[in-house]
């Protein structure tokens, strides 16, 4: 390492109280630890339309960042006050995996988690970078983006930096998938007139199918954005998941209208052999008759429960 990184290290600028954030409580995790590798500005390899963030120029990677001995500490420091942490959720002022020790720093994290989850937020963007791809396979949970596949989409959406090789980043996910025994989810948000196409989603659809993963959410705008683009609605969102047939779609959306209907047990059945329903789904279409089938159902083995990363999902055997 040069001299002037360890001057850039050892800055009093990074300090245990803006290394991580919360505790916060999470409706998938329990209680959230957040630990912030990029605390002091954006340093991200994505400049998302999207983004909550405000814009900013990409990067290929991180020019300021803590040693990973503060972070511990940072944590160490989190547990003491806060003693009852169910995962530790590993997150970045832009993109997690530019932190050029995050295999290092995973490692001290297992060493002191106890029985804490661990969780990495992540664009994807590096998973074909060896030394990325076996941090990642330390984490207890992967969340990788996904919002596009062809190479116009990526750099009109996501606008990546040069540095970001598109074309290896679908492969890379599914070998991951191969090779990881803990949970790989995707997410893939929506925008208006950009990757919500019908030959944007096919692709999409292709390259999940191929990947694999354990759960996909699917989302669209619901904070403001940092360029001036559009949200889709929650009915295209459910067609959307709707044509992932065989895959764990969640649909991630605000004040999801309900409207509740009555099925048949055949309807439900048929309902799930398009895809698995999360338990918010079922709260969201079935009336109480339809729930009780429902139930029936589960008892008599027809349809299973799965858990995945914290979402519940009713799927046909």
């Amino acid at each position: 390492m040069k001299k002037e990184d360890n001057n850039i290290l050892n800055s009093p600028l990074f300090n245990s109280d803006n290394l991580t954030f919360g505790p916060i409580p999470s409706r998938r995790f329990g209680i959230s630890l957040g630990v912030d590798l990029s605390p002091n500005s954006k340093q991200c390899n994505f400049d998302c339309l999207y983004c909550e963030l405000k814009p900013s120029k990409t990067v290929s990677h991180m020019s300021q960042y803590p040693e990973v001995s503060q972070f511990i500490e940072a944590i160490q420091k989190a547990f003491v006050k806060h003693p009852k942490i169910d995962v530790i959720t590993v997150t970045a002022n832009g993109e997690p995996t530019l932190y050029p020790l995050l295999d290092e720093l995973i490692v001290e994290i297992n060493a002191i988690k106890g029985s804490a989850k661990t969780l990495i937020l992540s664009n994807g963007g590096t998973i074909y970078k060896k030394e990325v791809f076996n941090a990642l396979l330390k984490f207890d949970t992967v969340k990788l983006s996904l919002d596009c596949i062809s190479d116009a989409c990526f750099k009109k959406l996501d606008r990546i930096n040069a540095s970001v090789d598109c074309k290896q980043i679908v492969q890379s996910m599914k070998e991951f998938k191969e090779q990881t025994q803990n949970t790989f989810v995707l997410e893939v948000l929506f925008v208006k007139e950009l990757n919500d196409t019908k030959e944007e989603i096919a692709l999409l659809y292709e390259a999940i199918k191929q990947i694999n993963p354990h759960r996909v959410d699917i989302g669209t705008i619901d904070r403001p954005p940092a360029y001036k683009v559009q949200p889709i609605s929650y009915e295209a969102l459910e067609i959307i998941a709707n044509s992932f047939k065989g895959i764990n779609v969640n649909i991630a959306y605000k004040n999801r209208p309900k409207q509740t209907n009555g099925y048949s047990e055949e309807e439900i059945l048929t309902l799930l052999k398009r895809r698995p329903l999360t338990f918010e789904d079922i709260e969201n279409l079935f009336d109480e008759k339809s729930k009780n089938l429902l139930e029936n159902l589960v008892k008599n083995k027809e349809i299973s429960v799965v858990d995945c990363s914290g979402v519940n999902f009713y799927k046909f055997l």
